[in-house]
Parts: structure tokens; sequence; C-alpha cells
């Protein structure tokens, strides 16, 4: 089987790019203590991290109804936003990563385009990327469903089997061996490596690594 070059890296935001998913955690967890459906970070890692809003809302109305999940989801983008203001930063080593990737590099992400402006432009990687952020409400089905890497490909004009994507969810890793691309499992955030590992999939822990690993791959 001949591999084909890596022409495209596309780049999970949250817990990739920005050092978010624990503030996400936490306002989770916080979440749930308020408004009856206490949950473990272990749990909002198992349930919630990689997924779209929609998955998420469709998770909360299941267990608490729709007029609590609309409140659990305005608190979540309200405390969220706050929380980012108040010391978000870009992943460790991932600024030098980028300086040292040439490859042709575009986001995809389960969060909207307002939260990405949010985030990006808080961190100073907004500009890195704009004109190429694509987002799960953009496609049918979020991950783990294959829809919004193979969307950003399309968009970026490249074959999915030309596609490198750097995820730090098990959804994330899921969706990306579903579209035929493949996987850079990045294991200094919250998920632990095993729930990345899998076929066609580098785990890594250290986003320095990214570079050479890509070289390799």
């Amino acid at each position: 089987m001949i591999i084909r070059p890596i022409e495209l890296v596309i780049f999970d935001c949250d817990g990739v790019l920005v050092d978010s998913e624990r503030i996400a955690a936490r306002v989770q967890v916080s979440l749930g203590a308020e408004l009856g459906w206490p949950l473990t970070e272990t749990e909002v890692v198992e349930r919630f991290i990689g997924r779209s809003s929609a998955s998420i809302r469709e998770q909360v109305t299941e267990r608490l109804g729709p007029q609590t999940a609309d409140l659990w989801w305005g608190l979540f983008e309200e405390r969220h936003r706050e929380a980012v203001d108040l010391g978000l930063s870009p992943v460790e080593g991932l600024p030098e990563a980028l300086d040292a990737i040439t490859l042709p590099t575009c986001v995809a992400s389960s969060g909207s385009h307002e939260k990405m402006r949010h985030t990006l432009g808080h961190t100073g990687l907004y500009e890195r990327f704009e004109g190429r952020i694509h987002s799960a409400t953009e496609v049918s089905r979020g991950k783990p469903a294959p829809d919004l890497f193979l969307y950003a490909a399309r968009r970026m004009g490249v074959d999915p089997a030309a596609c490198a994507v750097v995820e730090d969810s098990r959804p994330g890793v899921q969706a990306a061996r579903a579209a035929g691309m493949r996987a850079f499992g990045y294991a200094g955030g919250l998920t632990p490596a095993e729930q990345l590992e899998g076929p066609g999939t580098v785990v890594f822990d250290d986003m320095r690594q990214l570079p050479a690993l890509l070289a390799a791959h």
C-alpha cells in the first residue's frame, strides 16, 4: 500500500490550539452541580469533550429536559467566555510547532465560528488561520462522524488520503480515522493516551514533537 505524502494538516481548536478544554470541563462540572446533573471531570471528558454543542445539548435535554438544557448552554457560553478572558493561552509548544510546520494548515472544530473567533483571537492565533477555519455548525453530523474533516478537506481542495488531523479527543481521532485521514492524537491535555490510540493514529504528548512526526509520516 502506497502512503501518500501529507498535503494538509487539519487542526482541532479546543485542546489542540488553545488550552481551553480544562476551562470547559471546569465550567461543565460546576453547571452540573448547580442544575441537577452531578458530573466528575472524567465523566465530562467522556461525554462532552470533542463533541458539538448540538450533541451536548441533546445529552442535557435527555437528562434534564429542554428548558434546563437551554439554561445550561446559555450559562456555559457566558461563563466559558468570562474564563477565557481571564486566562486562556495557546497549548504549550503550539506556537513553536506552527512556526516549524511548512505544510498548508486549517482548523476544523466542534465549536462555532463565534467561539473560535473569541478563543483564537484572544490567544493571537486567529490571523494564522483566518479564511481556513471550519466549524461543525456547517455540516449535518459532528464528530465522531467524518463529515467535518471531509468538508474541510474539500474546501481546501485536498484528497482526504493526503490529510493529517491533529486531535485531542476520542471522538476527534475516531472522526479522522472514519474520514480516511492520518490521526495525530495529542495526549498532553485531558484525554488519556489510551483513549486516543488506534489504527492510523500517532499519539504524542508534547506539541513541539508534531513537526517531526508529520515529517516522518
